[in-house]
């Protein structure tokens, strides 16, 4: 079988399990939802594993190795963002069961047990929050998150009963750190890195920390014709100075990633100074020493551009979370599989958060990454190729081979 081929026909069978006609919307525990468990249930036995829904509402796949053996456990997420792409998440679902059915065809039985994990919301569109069943099986969910609501009123928990789940049992299916070998996951690289290096795959070394801030400069508005240049206390001269001074720091670390995304001025007027801008700083890292040091430079050279223009500065942390990093052994496997089958292994770090950083507060983490045409993702235009994936399948069977327990 062309594994490549088809991971493809797969992926393109359940992009058709979306609300949308443009792209793919597949929110949790929704009609979509099932259609979704439907066709990876399928997968799931083609692979030969059994199946099961567990009470955070994540499907399942398992195939059981000696007793007493530890489990190692490979997914990713099956929800989309609304319009997204036929690619994010869903593949690290595919992907690991071809691989598996790729191993079961060629007669190999794995010294430990597996599971295949599709888990119902990663990307928190539905509900505002995130990471609910890789959080329940590292035990580290809230459950005050069921009580979360949808724009329609509908309580988290109450959709993830009716879908089949319980959530008043969630906290029970808590994994024991002991059996878990550790957990691959797999997903489209959603950057430029491996295009630029003409490879199908990459190895992920970490999952970038992250801390956004709050920031506002305070300054005096007045008449946009009557008070001259000169002396101005323009907060928004100062918030574009502080900009442009964020992006060419930023320029000099090459993994370092630092955003405003967010900006909004006062009195917000065509004919009047700004006297406040608030804006938010986002600043992700592989290492968090290194965000961490950005974010001290960031403060000094914000209070530096207020106090030479008369204005106030204030910049607080209202989000942090820590950098993760694989698992050295995992990450070795993975780059001898891919180097064997690529030519060569390129190691890189993951900008983007995943189910693997949730997991990570349970076991050992490994990540893939496949190739994506223009870096491109939570698009329509989001595009791995058949040959890209046919690499990674290969690169999962033999590290699933290589693994010991």
């Amino acid at each position: 079988m062309d594994w490549g081929l088809e991971a493809e026909r797969r992926l393109i069978e359940i992009a058709r399990c979306s609300m949308s006609q443009v792209g793919v919307t597949r929110l949790p525990f929704t009609a979509e939802h099932a259609a979704a468990n439907a066709v990876i249930g399928d997968w799931m036995g083609q692979a030969g594993l059994a199946m099961h829904l567990d009470a955070a509402g994540t499907l399942v796949g398992c195939k059981r190795g000696p007793a007493g053996a530890p489990t190692l456990l490979m997914g990713s997420h099956q929800d989309s963002v609304r319009n997204g792409g036929r690619y994010d998440g869903i593949m690290g679902v595919a992907l690991p069961c071809l691989a598996l059915q790729k191993l079961a065809a060629e007669g190999v039985a794995l010294p430990y047990s597996v599971e295949v994990l599709a888990f119902a919301d990663e990307e928190g569109v539905r509900f505002p929050t995130a990471l609910v069943g890789s959080r329940a099986l590292a035990g580290t969910v809230d459950p005050a998150v069921f009580d979360l609501t949808d724009r329609d009123g509908i309580r988290m928990g109450d959709a993830l009963d009716a879908f089949g789940g319980d959530a008043a049992n969630v906290a029970r299916i808590a994994c024991d750190p002991a059996g878990i070998l550790g957990f691959l996951e797999t997903h489209i690289e959603q950057g430029p890195v491996l295009e630029r290096e003409d490879l199908p795959v990459g190895i992920v070394t970490s999952i970038c920390g992250i801390e956004r801030n709050a920031v506002r400069f305070t300054g005096e508005t007045g008449h946009a014709g009557t008070v001259p240049m000169p002396g101005r206390k323009d907060a928004l001269v100062a918030a574009g100075r502080f900009i442009s001074a964020i992006h060419d720091e930023a320029a000099q670390n090459a993994d370092l990633r630092a955003t405003v995304g967010s900006l909004a001025l006062h009195p917000d007027v065509v004919n009047a100074i700004p006297d406040r801008v608030n804006l938010t700083l986002e600043i992700r890292a592989p290492e968090d020493a290194d965000r961490a040091d950005f974010a001290a430079w960031a403060r000094v050279e914000g209070e530096k551009i207020a106090a030479q223009a008369g204005l106030g500065f204030v910049m607080d942390r209202t989000y942090v979370q820590e950098a993760v990093p694989c698992s050295p052994a995992l990450r070795d496997t993975l780059a001898r599989a891919a180097h064997s089958n690529a030519g060569r292994a390129v190691l890189l770090p993951s900008g983007a958060t995943h189910d693997a950083s949730a997991m990570a507060d349970l076991c050992p983490v490994g990540m893939v990454f496949v190739r994506c045409r223009d870096g491109k993702s939570h698009s329509p235009a989001e595009f791995a190729s058949a040959a890209d994936m046919g690499v990674a399948v290969e690169v999962l069977a033999d590290c699933l081979r290589a693994l010991a327990p």
